[in-house]
């Protein structure tokens, strides 16, 4: 018999008990569409982390005060707290000939009031690499000028939230704010950014660092930004960086340098981890949709066994047997599967167009995957039966009740 009969006889048998067929193709359409989902979902997950770390800045360095590792004996009591200063930033500045920005920052925060109205907010002290270096710009104004660092002037940049807060639709430019008790005069309004990696971004207030140094009574920096000029200098310019500062704090490497690259590659890892994990649970549903075309199989040998022993009196061989019952069960896991592959496409973009919010992005090799493990579980699944089927003997065969 040739294959094109083989499989025309194959589809007039499942055609024949289309209930039974469409029951059994149910757990493997289940787990192929499961299987698209929740990788969807992992790989949207990957593309809008990737996003938010792209609109925070390329190639960015962080230089946190402390060295992060364990070493040595048990910490001394009222021992020195290194920090990171201005002077570490001019350095990095001056001799940093592979960076193109260097944004030093100070942390605080404090109430702004206009008014009577008045918010507890984050303030940032910043110079006026700041905006390039973190991809942070000024939609009306201007911001963070060199003059205003070195005068200590009191002007202020407010996140959007910020001046809808305080301003309504009201003009914000030129007005006096009150921070922390201290009068700013506004000159510049942020563009909108939105939440990134859950901090509220439009919910801000830049101040010039040195200002802020005043503000909160300290000359310690929270960190230092570095842009790298080239992608491909990234690591050189962590060892630059990390050479420049061990000479200014007299050879003592008491800060962390951390790559932004790496921390993006490690936290894709994990979301890498947890993508094939949800698709590995959802691949079991797959398995015992195998197991149920293996069933229904069984059953269905048992059921045709005297047209088994009809076809192998006339001249089939066992071959032609076990191919028949082998293609049924394939049949039946493939077009599961092309089922499963276009409910999961569409249950992927009804998603995305119900919830925006809700990143999902749809791998090419999930489906092609899911739909060749629906297969090979079609043909795992379906060789016992099959073989079964094939060892029947014509003469018990026919003779069966």
């Amino acid at each position: 018999m040739s294959p094109l009969e083989l499989f025309r006889v194959s589809l007039e048998s499942l055609r024949t008990n289309r209930l039974r067929s469409a029951l059994t193709m149910l757990g493997v359409i289940i787990g192929v569409a499961a299987v698209i989902l929740l990788v969807s979902l992992g790989q949207g997950t990957k593309n809008y982390v990737e996003e938010q770390f792209a609109g925070l800045g390329a190639n960015i360095l962080i230089v946190t005060p402390g060295k992060v590792e364990t070493k040595g004996g048990p910490p001394i009591i009222g021992g020195a707290k290194h920090k990171l200063t201005m002077d570490d930033s001019r350095v990095l500045d001056k001799k940093g000939y592979l960076f193109s920005g260097v944004a030093p920052v100070i942390f605080g925060a404090a109430e702004v009031r206009l008014g009577s109205r008045s918010r507890n907010v984050t303030v940032l002290g910043v110079t006026k690499e700041f905006s390039d270096v973190r991809n942070i710009h000024v939609e009306v104004g201007s911001f963070v000028t060199d003059a205003d660092v070195e005068a200590k002037r009191r002007v202020c940049m407010l996140g959007r939230t910020v001046k809808r807060e305080l301003f309504g639709n009201a003009n914000a430019l030129g007005q006096t704010v009150k921070i922390s008790g201290a009068r700013f005069r506004v000159m510049g309004v942020m563009e909108r950014k939105g939440v990134s990696l859950g901090f509220d971004i439009d919910d801000i207030v830049f101040i010039p660092v040195r200002t802020a140094m005043d503000i909160f009574d300290t000359d310690a920096l929270l960190e230092i930004l570095i842009s790298v000029r080239n992608k491909n200098d990234i690591d050189s310019g962590k060892e630059l960086a990390r050479s420049l500062l061990y000479k200014n704090h007299n050879r003592h490497e008491d800060f962390t340098i951390t790559n932004q690259a790496a921390m993006l590659s490690s936290l894709f890892t994990i979301l890498d981890t947890l993508t094939y994990v949800l698709g590995g649970i959802a691949a079991i549903s797959l398995l015992v949709g195998g197991i149920g075309i293996m069933n229904i199989m069984l059953v269905t040998v048992k059921e045709r066994t005297n047209e088994i022993g009809i076809r192998k009196a006339v001249g089939a061989r066992d071959r032609d047997i076990l191919l028949q019952f082998l293609l049924e069960s394939t049949t039946l896991s493939a077009a599961g599967g092309i089922a499963g592959m276009l409910i999961g496409t569409l249950g992927a973009g009804i998603i995305r167009f119900a919830v925006p919010k809700l990143p999902v992005a749809i791998p090419s090799w999930s489906i092609v995957l899911a739909f060749t493990f629906s297969v090979f579980v079609g043909i795992f699944f379906g060789v016992y039966p099959a073989r079964k089927a094939a060892a029947l003997h014509p003469i018990e065969a026919l003779r069966y009740e």
